[in-house]
């Protein structure tokens, strides 16, 4: 480790490495990467764009401005634009990844800037995305696997009035690019790492049309299916799920209401369709549950975050809350069981619970109340 570093910024780069042990992998770990990466490297937002399967990208900001435009991104004017005034832009993931491998960019003239500065602001890109956003400039992390397959990219953005980013900054993300390609790329969840749900609502039309969503369905649909998710209509899974609650009511099929699993990068979501009978003078509808499963391992980390632990108490207090003996604690950590009697000691001390039961109610996801 660079011993010029600070030590919040020693301690925030150790907790991503811990973060790279954890089953469970995956885009959704995103949130807390950022939180970290704020104790090493200052910015005002963040996000991570990743390839869905369609090829499009999908992912997490954090700048609730930069969500609300997102769906814009994908006008084909925009797109254009992009491609006129960046370099390599956001959407393409199969770009040079050896060339930008382990090394962070920055919006410079030069670097991701492939025209000056005067063209980006009169541009539809920047008129569309950059200013409603507020991005006066932000640097990028191309992550890949140890095979050069591309994961995503990590995009740090400074708003208006702030300094751009140092060669020193650009060095320092650069160095973390193989740890936060560990943290990001998708996994499977191990079964002992077991989940805690979010839950939203949407109801359709027989003919497929949205007619009402719950604001946490709003925040969970871009989630399970991308930004661009309302631009062609209801997803084909969701649609899918309409046909067969159609057949039910119609008689042409006897079978439990309509459920389906999906898998996505950003993580595990459940479908249950279930149909709305006519009322009120407005014809039949469907109503579409969606529930999002999250790794007990990143609600974990969320709620390790506040806490402010020193490395090894913070690895401890994770490795523990996930369920592990002090012998399968003390081979991750490489120090004796003995050693990890006398660190668990101060955690305790230090976060005022008695023991092991008490730790986990601070740290564990509450039980999901059942269906």
């Amino acid at each position: 480790m660079n011993t010029a570093l600070r030590r919040p910024q020693q301690h925030a780069i150790a907790r991503l490495g811990q973060m790279a042990c954890l089953e469970g992998t995956g885009p959704h770990r995103i949130a807390p990467v950022l939180h970290e990466l704020r104790r090493i490297i200052a910015f005002d937002s963040g996000g991570y764009f990743n390839p869905g399967d369609d090829g499009t990208p999908h992912g997490h900001v954090e700048n609730p401005a930069l969500l609300a435009v997102m769906p814009g991104y994908f006008d084909v004017h925009v797109q254009r634009s992009e491609g006129q005034v960046l370099s390599r832009r956001l959407g393409n993931f199969s770009d040079n990844v050896a060339r930008y491998q382990r090394r962070a960019w920055t919006l410079e003239p030069g670097q991701l800037l492939a025209v000056p500065r005067a063209e980006l602001l009169r541009s539809d890109f920047h008129e569309a995305i950059m200013r409603p956003a507020d991005l006066s400039t932000w640097a990028m992390l191309a992550l890949s696997t140890p095979q050069g397959l591309g994961l995503g990219k990590l995009l740090l953005f400074r708003h208006t009035g702030a300094p751009a980013f140092s060669p020193g900054d650009l060095a320092l993300l650069g160095s973390l690019e193989a740890c936060l390609a560990r943290v990001l790329q998708p996994g499977e969840t191990a079964a002992q790492d077991g989940t805690e749900q979010a839950h939203g609502l949407l109801v359709v039309s027989y003919a497929g049309r949205l007619l009402w969503t719950t604001p946490e369905a709003e925040r969970l649909l871009p989630l399970a299916f991308g930004w661009h998710w309302r631009s062609e209509g209801l997803p084909l899974v969701l649609r899918r799920l309409v046909q067969r609650v159609q057949w039910i009511a119609q008689g042409e099929a006897v079978t439990p209401l309509p459920q389906m699993e999906w898998r996505h990068p950003g993580g595990s979501f459940s479908l249950h369709a279930t149909h709305l009978a006519a009322a009120a003078g407005t014809g039949e509808a469907i109503a579409i549950h969606i529930t999002q499963h999250v790794a007990c391992s990143t609600h974990v980390l969320a709620a390790l975050q506040p806490l402010a632990l020193p490395p090894r108490q913070h690895a401890l207090a994770c490795w523990m809350a996930l369920g592990r003996t002090e012998a399968q604690i003390a081979t991750h950590l490489g120090v004796s069981a003995a050693t990890v009697v006398h660190h668990r000691r101060a955690l305790y001390e230090r976060l005022q619970v008695q023991d092991r039961q008490g730790l986990l109610a601070l740290l564990r996801p509450p039980p999901t109340a059942p269906a």
